[in-house]
């Protein structure tokens, strides 16, 4: 490459920029001792230049090549002291993967040589390995990141607007007939005119994506992979396995395709750990880069890590440049490739100052003062996997929070459990008892009933026990919790009272979902009543039982499916699913009414004795909704109930709006003060003009 002109280079920004004439490169890493810049051939196999890199400005290792183009293939060989018992593991015969790479060429080979240290040797992580990684490690690409997106921009809808769809990019279109074969399981997939056609149908308003960012494809035992992709080696990339023709382009292409439908893209991101996992995992990136930096390490033997997340070792946002790489990434997404929202995997881990939860963290002020990042959707999951992680209802005013206490009460009401009315009310109002602070808003709270992680909706009534087997973790994974009850069978049943007691059951819970306040989150598949077949853990079955097929779908799943589109299209319809501020149960100006008010079957507002009757499986809620008042049942009793209404002047007339039983007439008029036959295990809307 004698046509490559070695300059030293800027140390901003870092990774591979280019300019038009050449590529300049930077690296953090606070305590090396030598930086070497290693460039490819276009097959990645061959290496054809070595530069070492003499500019280190502030720990930026930085250096400028006139001449390089987009294209090019690189990677790092970082040297220092192997000292694993201080926290030093250098080891130049391990080829790096660049943090910053916005595309990423090649597959990890799980071969001996990816391992800092000898695998075979008795000391483990205390040897050094001197076998040269570099066949068998992905590396960094220089990309040229211009793109045509004409008049694009992140849609920023309302969150209180807003219906999240749940999906995984492989998952969803891997199966789809109409989806072209090259393009199934792809970017290219999702934005494909059958998908976005149908997401457009159902009425949801953005697509949250299981991890896309470049992850470790752990080779698992039996031919098992990481297929959700929580292990992520490259914050700016997207994976390759979700590129048709290798082009990061593809990836806005969908964007922009799909903002073009008024569909919002969410990324689910994990910042919180890296697949490189504790002391015993391989050297692809920031261990070899700067092991003190990039991770927490156990202050009485640094030997080993810090772990808030149970995948081996936690990111270290308390360095500042660890810090600056995470919201640079998030930055990069939002500002560079159009997404609008993100959902932060583990996000209490990213919060914690030293080893403990701060509201102040350094991580969520960051985002806090970032000019773009506090314009776009936040979305926490509100724990982590140690003392002190469970953090629902401590993030800013601004974000988004998984709400698990919803879930979990919502599945037992529809379980039929006791003791469940006073909590599900709060749950079903917008949780004011964990998120009514700080002038929060009613959206703050994301609620769920499935997600990725647990049972699919299906399953929540088909099956009592997890069934994770094919794991092969002696059924011992996932979630005992699940708050399930299959109806009498385990599994699947051709018996009449079990299919209809599940039916019945799943609107109920889909009904309450999409009838509480809050923002609704779906999980693609739940609206046409998928199974995993009661794996409530599935994270490496790459395969059809997490593969939605498409062509399985009977008539009674479309009806469920129209079920569904209904009851979004109902949300939309009234405005007061999208109010701002919580509930206060005063009275509206000017009226008999007060904002929301919960009733008995009797007609009657609750009374202390209905809030502590145990027994109780049934409750309504009133809602002052602009010229109209809104009343919604909610019944889990196993029997038909009679319900009285509110008693109201004789000229006005109830009106039937949802019946999830679609056993009541749906012309039915019912006057002043009327009682009617409450369905069992069911949900029915009525509304008043006033």
């Amino acid at each position: 490459m004698a046509s490559v002109q070695i300059s030293c280079g800027k140390s901003f920004p870092l990774g591979s920029t280019w300019d038009g004439e050449g590529v300049n490169f930077a690296l953090f890493s606070a305590h090396a001792e030598k930086v070497e810049l290693c460039l490819f051939d276009k097959h990645g196999t061959k290496e054809i230049l070595k530069v070492e890199i003499l500019e280190n400005e502030h720990h930026i290792w930085h250096t400028y090549l006139k001449g390089i183009l987009p294209g090019q293939i690189y990677g790092w060989r970082v040297y220092g002291p192997y000292k694993p018992e201080e926290g030093k593991r250098f080891n130049p015969h391990k080829l790096l993967l660049d943090p910053y790479a916005k595309k990423i060429t090649g597959k990890l080979i799980w071969h001996k040589a990816i391992f800092g240290y000898d695998i075979d040797s008795p000391d483990q992580d205390l040897s050094f390995s001197t076998l040269d990684s570099a066949p068998y490690v992905p590396k960094a690409v220089v990309v040229d990141n211009a793109y045509a997106w004409d008049d694009d921009q992140p849609l920023g809808r309302p969150f209180n607007e807003t219906i999240i769809y749940e999906a995984h990019t492989k998952g969803y279109t891997i199966l789809n007939p109409k989806v072209k074969d090259k393009f199934r399981g792809k970017f290219a997939g999702m934005s494909s005119p059958t998908v976005v056609g149908y997401l457009r149908w159902l009425g949801v308003t953005a697509v949250e994506l299981l991890p896309v960012h470049y992850f470790a494809a752990d080779a698992l035992d039996k031919g098992k992979s990481n297929y959700w992709g929580y292990e992520t080696l490259g914050f700016f990339a997207p994976d390759n396995a979700f590129l048709a023709q290798g082009s990061i382009d593809e990836f806005k292409d969908m964007v922009k395709t799909l903002h073009a439908n008024g569909l919002e893209v969410i990324l689910d991101v994990v910042y919180s750990h890296t697949g490189e996992g504790n002391q015993l995992g391989p050297t692809l990136c920031y261990r070899g880069i700067d092991n003190e930096s990039y991770y927490k390490l156990d202050k009485t033997n640094k030997r080993f890590y810090y772990d808030s997340t149970g995948c081996g070792a936690s990111l270290n946002l308390d360095d500042p440049n660890v810090l600056a790489m995470v919201t640079d990434s998030l930055r990069y997404w939002a500002r560079d490739m159009h997404v609008d929202g993100f959902r932060l995997d583990l996000a209490s881990s990213l919060c914690r100052t030293e080893k403990d939860f701060k509201q102040n963290s350094a991580f969520l002020t960051a985002v806090q003062q970032d000019e773009i990042l506090r314009q776009v959707k936040m979305i926490a999951e509100p724990w982590d996997a140690v003392e002190g992680g469970y953090q629902i209802g401590a993030f800013p005013p601004n974000w988004g929070e998984w709400n698990d206490r919803f879930r979990d009460v919502v599945r037992r009401f529809w379980r039929g459990d006791e003791r469940q009315i006073g909590e599900l009310a709060s749950r079903i109002a917008g949780s004011s008892d964990i998120f009514g602070y700080q002038n929060r808003q009613l959206w703050s709270s994301i609620n769920f009933i499935t997600a990725h992680d647990g049972f699919c909706l299906n399953d929540l009534v088909s099956y009592n026990q997890k069934h994770n087997e094919v794991n092969d973790e002696g059924n011992r994974d996932g979630s005992d919790a699940n708050w399930s009850w299959n109806s009498g069978v385990e599994g699947m049943s051709d018996e009449k009272n079990v299919s209809e007691n599940r039916l019945l059951r799943l609107k109920g819970l889909v009904a309450s979902l999409l009838l509480s306040f809050g923002t609704p989150m779906l999980v693609a598949g739940d609206e046409f009543l998928n199974t995993q077949f009661g794996n409530n853990n599935p994270y490496c079955q790459d395969n059809v039982l997490t593969w939605l097929v498409w062509e399985a779908i009977t008539f009674e799943d479309r009806n469920f499916a129209r079920f569904v589109r209904r009851l979004i299209q109902l949300r939309k319809r009234l405005p007061v699913f999208t109010r701002g501020g919580f509930f206060n149960g005063a009275k509206i100006e000017g009226t008999l009414f007060k904002d929301l008010a919960w009733y008995n079957e009797n007609g009657a507002e609750f009374t202390a004795a209905d809030w502590l009757d145990d027994k109780r499986k049934s409750i309504a809620y009133s809602a002052y909704c602009a010229d109209k008042l809104l009343f919604v049942i909610f019944n889990a009793t196993p029997q038909a109930q009679m319900w009285k209404l509110p008693a109201l002047k004789k000229t006005r007339k109830w009106r039937l709006v949802f019946d999830s039983s679609e056993t009541l007439s749906r012309d039915v008029s019912l006057g002043s003060a009327k009682s009617f036959e409450m369905p069992a295990w069911s949900v029915v809307v009525i509304e008043i003009g006033l």
